[in-house]
This record gives structure tokens, sequence and C-alpha cells, in this order.
């Protein structure tokens, strides 16, 4: 077999095999791995072979041995004799009677400590109590570890790593007996070996100067990971220190030994960030003297002299820095322990106000991956300070001092390195890390903020004026980092100035901070700042105007300054500045158009050259993923310039706009549009692309107009202006002829689709007329169900906004609408987008009926022209009620028969003992006859379940169209549904109480005994 196994893994692994037999071989290698049983003694024998057969074969059949292990199919006897010939195995190698030692590939080693590790679990306990002591043989005399048999030290080490994250990794998810187990192992090592292996760890340490450094290495990445677990005083004692010590306090350009000394420094983290009460965690942080050694290693040349240049260590540095941190935050934890005493606190006070200045040190680093290392513990010790606060009323004294310096070191930090380069395309991934750097540090000084106001309106005040006032005055040393950093507090400054109230409160500063706010306003629309020719600069100066727009409704003078800028950056030639603008723009107007009004023809006439569209075909590679902010494709760029459009009707449908002028402005930009519509229509009958997309784009941009001007809806205000409303339906005309020559077009549907929904607001009742053709356009044979379940949801709109007036058109339009629904409707989902599109259908057109039946409008749906169609509407909603893959839309379904109910069966009745006359005639009995069968068919349908929660939002439904059964039908409703109770089997005293709680027990209630009842009789 050993031969088989042997053939079968060079085979699979060998390029060159025949590819059936290579397949037949890796077939044969997954079955022995995941059958182990046959074969894990042939696999062993084949590893431990001499001669060696290849690696590869090795490694394979060690794992084989390892899955056998690991399934825990193998007896003791079977585990010990793996033992025996794997550590035979290992002293061949590694202690060899003869020549130098040979051991294995580092990949071999990982395989090989993974398969002791595995015996270790099983035998450990009461195999193989020798488990450690035979590993530390095999490296050799404790007088010699680390200087003689390096390999067989390092293997020793493995194992030891090994074992650990086995038992004590505490990333890994373990079940509850696994946690049992490992919690065991770790007590019998404490008692059998913890001794023993520590003092192997302190002779390879101790011997750090002359041993294998790569060994020692190792050995301080072992102490790290064990100390978490053991007792700290098998690490913290003296000889262990030196050592430690020694090794972190070494100063030399050699990589291995830089290497370890960051592991030392590493080891002493670890160390202090073990789990321990508070004074002793104080007593073990003096104890190691960690402020002495932090003090004199940020000293040290490596990170003092060497600072802001090439030669800065930045490995050590961040090694450090997670030192400072973990120190940092443990002292925290100890200031927030109430339990400490006074001695305790204030010595724990003293070696804070230490730490606070190294974790400033390292905070301001000016790497980001350093100063993130101390973000943690910088955040512990603010919110701290806040917690103080807000118990005490204000910061203790001796803590004052080191608010300032930690805010100072934030904002600075919000700064742009020296070396950025704003907006480059191959600094697009760091741009996004200072991002988000920039939002951690945000929070940091919210916190501050909390702790001490009043300091940090003044430090951000100071900032920003101190900017401006070297704008002002042409200081050549201020960079555009200077300013991006001003202007970006600004901007985070509104969450302390505006909250919830605004800038203003009756036409003064709403608060300090707000005064303080609207001086930087003041300051900044005062300069040129605007003009400072860098597109982060003249993004933030848009961003703020749109943030703060309450500051120019009360200073209306800098309006004109403002409008200026922004039409000057609207041109800009750099992608970002222009697409970004566009936006703001419309944003910045659209609460001001009162005050903007005076400037509309100007503003008009000043972009009127960026109106001009121009349709560019995407280009085959754009499919590419990227942000809004950084999409740079002609889509983009288009989606972009519709703000302009919607910016042009928010200024010119503003009450202080003349009609004259309202109708200038419509017709000045509509008519270029409709005359390149009608150009490019040609065209595109042609099915030429680009003329199709050009034709598109000038509807969208028809569409995005009127949303601009769209201020009127037929709920809340007089009809539009008959002059715009002019020009806007000769754009829907265009539209729709458009429409009806290009219906094919998914895209040109998408856009009519969007513009007739906002033509409503500015075209009014004159939509109506237009109607049928929009339906007849919108939903073509072509249309998807998301296309349609889109238009019913603007159709909602319609109905809404016209009522009464659209009865005689929703009339003659209602059956040819729905016979085109229910044929989507009927069509089978093929997969999971179409199962949601179906889904949606659904939902819009129940919600289409709900709405005919909430606006009076329900004579149309059973008119004559109409009444072949409501049976259709009726057997769609049993259809969708008895739907248990949907029970959001059965809830729904049924909710539109309870409505029905209620509108056509006539008043409530008096009393349960009579019966009166419903609205449309026959209809309580058709209701009896359709609607009670359903209240009980629905939750026996296939795949009902009672227990779920949306199951039983439906029954509560039911129970409600039990309810309107028994307002409308009374006592007839009564005998029929003791019928039907009977009919299920249940008793005359069960009947009796059904009946008890529907007639008598209050619809909420009933609907918890009804789903009780079918619980009980069903069982869920």
């Amino acid at each position: 077999m050993e031969s088989q196994i042997d053939d079968a893994i060079t085979i699979a692994f060998d390029p060159r095999s025949n590819h059936e037999l290579q397949l037949q071989a890796i077939a044969y290698i997954n079955e022995i791995r995941t059958n182990p049983s046959p074969a894990w003694q042939a696999c062993l024998t084949l590893f431990a072979r001499t001669p060696p057969p290849e690696d590869v074969v090795r490694h394979v059949s060690l794992e084989v041995v390892n899955n056998a292990i690991e399934k825990q199919i193998l007896n003791k006897d079977n585990l010990n004799m793996i033992k025996s010939t794997l550590m035979e195995y290992l002293r061949r190698k590694l202690v060899p009677q003869t020549g130098p030692a040979t051991p294995d590939p580092p990949p071999m080693q990982n395989k090989i400590t993974q398969t002791f590790t595995y015996l270790f679990l099983s035998l450990y306990a009461s195999d193989w109590e020798s488990f450690f002591d035979d590993f530390r043989d095999l490296a050799g005399d404790q007088s010699t570890a680390a200087t003689v048999n390096q390999p067989g030290v390092i293997l020793y080490l493995r194992v030891l790593g090994s074992v650990h994250d086995e038992i004590a990794d505490p990333l890994v998810a373990r079940t509850a007996d696994e946690l049992k187990r490992n919690t065991e192992l770790k007590d019998l090592i404490r008692q059998r070996d913890m001794q023993k292996i520590a003092q192997s760890w302190q002779s390879i340490l101790g011997r750090w100067t002359e041993a294998d450094l790569s060994a020692v290495e190792i050995c301080l990445k072992v102490v790290s990971r064990w100390v978490s677990w053991i007792d700290i005083n098998m690490v913290v004692n003296q000889s262990m220190l030196a050592s430690l010590f020694s090794i972190a306090g070494q100063q030399t350009h050699d990589e291995a030994q830089n290497r370890l000394r960051n592991a030392a420094i590493d080891t002493f983290a670890e160390v202090v960030g073990k789990k321990m009460k508070p004074a002793d965690k104080l007593e073990l942080i003096a104890f190691l003297n960690l402020s002495e050694v932090v003090g004199q290693l940020i000293a040290s040349p490596a990170l003092s002299e060497l600072k802001n240049t090439p030669q800065y260590d930045t490995d050590l540095a961040e090694t450090v820095a997670k030192l400072v941190n973990t120190t940092m935050t443990d002292l925290v934890k100890i200031l927030d322990t109430d339990s400490i005493d006074a001695e305790t606190r204030q010595r724990t006070d003293q070696l804070t106000g230490s730490f606070v200045s190294y974790l400033l040190r390292f905070f301001s680093d000016e790497y980001d991956e350093i100063c993130s290392n101390v973000i943690p513990s910088l955040t512990e010790i603010l919110t701290y300070f806040r917690k103080l606060t807000k118990m005490q009323g204000r910061l203790p004294a001796h803590y004052s001092p080191m608010v300032q310096p930690a805010l100072d070191a934030i904002v600075m930090k919000m700064k742009y390195d020296e070396t950025a380069s704003w907006g480059e395309e191959d600094e697009q991934t760091d741009e996004a890390e200072f991002q988000e750097l920039r939002k951690r540090l945000f929070v940091l000084q919210q916190t501050v903020a909390a702790v001490d106001e009043d300091l940090y309106v003044s430090t951000l005040s100071q900032v920003v004026g101190n900017t401006f006032a070297r704008l002002q005055s042409n200081d050549g040393s201020l960079s555009w980092r200077d300013l991006d950093l001003a202007l970006h507090e600004m901007y985070l400054f509104g969450e302390l100035a505006v909250k919830n109230v605004g800038i203003y409160a009756k036409k003064e500063p709403s608060s300090a901070a707000a005064s303080r706010l609207i001086d930087m306003m003041l300051n900044m629309v005062q300069s040129e700042i605007a003009s400072y020719p860098h597109p982060a600069i003249q993004l933030q100066y848009m961003e703020i105007c749109v943030r703060y727009f309450q500051f120019f409704e009360h200073n209306t003078q800098y309006i004109p300054k403002a409008l200026e800028n922004f039409v000057r950056l609207l041109h800009s030639n750099h992608v970002r500045v222009k697409g970004r603008s566009w936006y703001l723009f419309v944003r910045f107007v659209r609460p001001l158009r009162l005050h903007v009004a005076p400037y509309a023809q100007m503003i008009v006439q000043a972009i009127g050259d960026l109106l001009t569209i121009r349709a560019e075909l995407p280009e085959e590679s754009s499919e590419d993923m990227s942000s809004d902010e950084e999409d740079q494709s002609a889509d983009a760029l288009f989606n972009s310039q519709l703000y302009l459009f919607e910016a042009i009707g928010c200024i010119a449908s503003s009450n202080n706009v003349s009609l004259d002028d309202k109708v200038l402005f419509a017709e000045s930009v509509i008519n270029p549009l409709l005359s390149d519509m009608a150009q490019s229509l040609t065209a595109a009958k042609n099915a030429e692309e680009r003329a199709v997309l050009q034709v598109h784009h000038n509807t969208m941009a028809l569409g995005t107009l009127a949303r601009g001007f769209a201020d009127w809806t037929g709920t809340n205000g007089p009809p539009p202006d008959s002059g715009v409303t002019t020009q806007f339906a000769r754009a829907s005309e265009a539209i729709l002829v458009a429409l009806e020559s290009l219906n094919a077009s998914e895209n040109i549907r998408a856009a009519s689709r969007f513009c007739f929904s906002r033509l409503i607001g500015v075209l009014g009742r004159r939509l109506l007329e237009q109607l049928p053709r929009w339906i007849n356009g919108l939903l073509s044979q072509n249309s998807t169900r998301d296309e349609m379940a889109l238009f019913l949801r603007v159709l909602d709109q319609i109905v809404f906004a016209f009522k009464g007036e659209i009865s005689v058109i929703l009339d003659n339009l209602l059956t040819p609408l729905l016979q085109r629904v229910f044929a989507a409707l009927s069509e089978p989902a093929t997969g999971t987008d179409d199962q949601i599109q179906l889904g949606e259908l659904r939902h819009e057109y129940l919600s289409f009926i709900l709405v005919i039946l909430n606006h009076g409008l329900e004579a149309v749906l059973v008119s004559a022209a109409n009444q072949p169609t409501f049976e259709s509407i009726i057997s769609t909603s049993e259809v969708f009620a008895r739907d248990s893959n949907d029970y959001s839309n059965a809830r729904h379904s049924i909710h539109v028969l309870v409505k029905m109910l209620s509108v056509w069966g006539g008043p409530d009745v008096p009393n349960q003992a009579t019966q009166s006359a419903p609205t449309l005639a026959g209809f309580d009995t058709f209701a009896l006859t359709r609607f009670s069968p359903l209240c009980w068919s629905v939750p026996s349908a296939p795949g009902f379940s009672i227990k779920d929660a949306q199951a039983r939002q439906v029954l509560y439904e039911i129970a409600s169209l039990q309810s309107e059964l028994l307002r409308k039908c009374g006592a007839t409703y009564l005998e029929r549904l003791k019928e039907e109770l009977r009919g299920f089997g249940v008793s005359e005293q069960g009947v009796q109480e059904y009946l008890t709680h529907l007639t008598q027990g209050g619809e909420k209630n009933f609907k918890h005994f009804f789903v009780k009842f079918l619980l009980s009789n069903t069982g869920g």
C-alpha cells in the first residue's frame, strides 16, 4: 500500500502526468484524506522511511496521519505508536550519532509540529507526561541552549507555540467540551512543566548575545503568547527581566537584532496586558519601570535624532507605541475602578501624567500607522475625562493640563502630510485611509468638546481665525494643507455649533459656539479663499456654504459673491471640482431661492453654456466599480450635469421671480432640449446608439428641470402658472413622441417614466389629457415587472393628486392597464431576481387597488367597462393570500379584501341579529361566499407556519376580515361561521367560545385568540 500511495501522490503533483491518470490519483488522495483509517499506518511508514521519498509525498502522508489523529479514530496504542515512530524520526534528524543535524524545511516542520500538537491533546494527560521534557531533550543541554543545537531548539519552541495556539488562543471559537479540555490541560502544564519551561526560556534569552538570533526571536514570541495564562512570576523575575531589558535596550542597525529588540518590547506589552487586579497591575507597571524604559526608548537615536529622516525606525516606533497604548489603557482601567485606595489612585495619576506625554508623542507621529496604534488609549483617557466631567461638573484640576496638548495634537493630526498629493489617481488608497483616520480623530475631538467645551471652541476658533489672518496678509508660508485644515475644522465645528436648532434662533446666534461659527463664516466670505488655486480648497469652500446656508439667509449681502464663486467653480476644468460643484450648487440655491431670485437672469445666462448635452457611449472598460465622487465616466458627469437643470428650476420658480421671467427661463432651457431631441430622433429611430442616448439625456434633463420647478401639488397650493405649464406641456408632448417612437428601448422608457413623475407637479390636470398615451408608452410588450411596479407607484401619485377628476379617465384605462399587469404577474419567475421583482409588482398592484378604494374611486372597479376584470382582481387577491412563500403580500391582499368589504358592505349592522343592505348590491353574499372560506384556506395552505412572525401578521389580518364580515353581515355570517367550525370538527363548546371572542372580545383580543385557536387545532 505504501508503494500505491507513493505513486498516487507523485502522479497527482507531477504536471507532466497523464491528465486522466492524474484525476484518478487526486481522487484517491482525497479519499484517504477523508477516510484515513485504511491508510494512516502506510502513510506513517512512508513519512519516516529511510531513504525518504519526495517532500510532497512525505507532506501528504503526514497530513493523512494528522487527519486520523484529529478525527479521533485511533486508540491509545495507535497514538503511542505514532508518537514513538515520529520521536525516533526526530532523533535521527536532529540528534544524529554521526554528522550534523539535518532538519526538515519549514513547511514540513509546521506539519510535524501540528502532528505532535494533536498527539499532545490526546496523550499529555495520562500517556505522555514527559511531552515537554522529550522536546527539551532534543534541544540539548540547558547550559548550551540556543547556542549548539539550533534546529532542536527551534522545533521545541515551535511546539510550544503550537500548543498555545491550540489550547489558549482567545481568537479561536471553541465548543464547551473543547474549552473544558483546554482548561484541564493548562492546569496540568502549570502543575507539571511550567517551571521547567520558564527555565528553558531564561536559558535561551540569557545567552541571547551568543545564541542563534532566530531562535531567540521565536522564544520571545512564545513568551508573549504564553504569558496571558501562566503565573506572571514565571516571566517577571530578575533573571528574565535582565534579559528582556538587555535585548530591548540595544542600539544597532542590524536588521535581525532590530527584530529581536521589537519582539522583546512586544513581550513587555503582553506582560503588561495580562489580566490582573488593579493594585497588582500598578505594582507590575512600577516593577517593570516602564515609564523609564519607554522614556529611554523614545530618547534613543532611532526615535529621536533620526525622526523626520529617511533613517527613522518606524518598526521600533510602532512597537513602542503599542507598549504605550497597552500601558495607558491599563492605567485608565485602574483609575476607573471605584474600589482602589487613595494611594493607588495617586500613584496611577503620576504614571498617567508621564504616559500621556508618551502617548501624544506617538499620536503626533507623522506616520499614520504609528498614530493609529495609540488612538485606542487616547480614546480611553478622554472618555474617562468625559465621565469625570459629567459626574463632577468639571474636570479635576490635575487632569486639566492634559487636555489642551491632546486637542492640539488631534487638530494637527487632521492636517494633510507634506508629502500628500491630493486627487492623484495613484494616491486614492492613501487618501481613503486618511479620511478614515479623520473620522476617528473627529470622534476624539467631540470627546474633548464634551470634557471642556470652552477650550474646544477657543482652540478651533483660534486655528481657523489665524489661518484666515495669514491668508489675508498674503503669508507666503501658507500652504493648501493649512487652508484645508481650517476649512475642515469649520465644517466639523457645526456638529457643536448647530446641533438641533441651527446657527440662529430668533435672528440671534443660537449659542456661544454658533456665534464663533458666524465669525468664522464672516472671515471666509470676506476672504478670497474660493479663488485659491487648489481643488481641495475649492470643494471645501462650497461644502461649507451648503452646510451653513442659514448664514446667508441672515447675511444676504454675501450671497452675490458666493454665487459668483459658485458660477466660476461650476466651470472648473478639474473633473472632481466640476462634478461635485454641480451637485452642491443646487443644494445651495434650493433653500435660498427667495434670496437668489434677483440674480436669476445672471445665473441662467452665466451657466447656459454648461447646459449643452453631449451624450457619450460608455467605454467597454468602464465597468469597474468606483465611488460616486471618484467616478469620472461620461455617465457620471451627465448625472452631475442634471443638477444644473434642477438648480435652474429652483431659481426660476421662486415666488420672487415674475411670471414673464419664469416663462422666459423655462423656454430658454426647454427650447434647445426639444430642438436637439427632434434632431436626434430620426437617427435614434434607425437604432443609432448615440442618438438614442442623446434622446434619453434630453428627456432626463427635462424631467429634472421640471423637478426644480415643481413646488405645486394638487393638495397644497394653486395650479402652476399657465405660462410655465404651456412650456412643460410642449416638453411632455415631445417626450411622448419620442417614447412612442422608441418604445422598445428600456432606457428611453426609464427616462420617460422619470420625467412623467416629475411633470405631475408642473402640468397638474393637463397631464391627465395625455395619460392614456403615457400608459401605452410606458407599459409596452417589452416592459419588465420592475418597470410596471415603478409605474404603478407613479399612478398612485396621480390618483392621490387628482382624485375625482381622474375617475372618467381611470374608468377607460383600468382594464387594459390591469390586463398588462395580470399578464406580467402570471409569468413564471425563473430566478432570485425574478422572485424579488414579482414580489414588488404584487405589492405595487395591491397598493394601487388600495389607493383607488381609499380615495373614493371604488366605483371604477365595478363599472360596466371594468366589471369583467373585477373577478380577476378578487381571484389574484385570493391567490396571493394563500402564498405562504410571500407573507408580506399575503397580508396586503387580505387587507384589500377587508377594505372592499368596508367600502361595499354597507353600514355596520346595529346588532348581530340583523343585516344591513350592502352599498354594492349582492356584495354581502359574494363576500360570504368568497372571503369567509379564505379565512381557513390561508392558514391551511402548504408551507404556512403559524409560528412564523410574518405568518402571524397574515393571521391578524384574517381576524380583521372576520370582524369586518361580522360588522357587515351580522347574523348571516355567524350562522355560516358556526357551520364552518363544525365542519372542522370543533365541539359545540368550542364553537360557542369562538363566537363569544369574535362578538364580545374586541378586535384586538380576537386576533390573539384566533392565533391560539389555530395553534391548538392544527398544531402550528
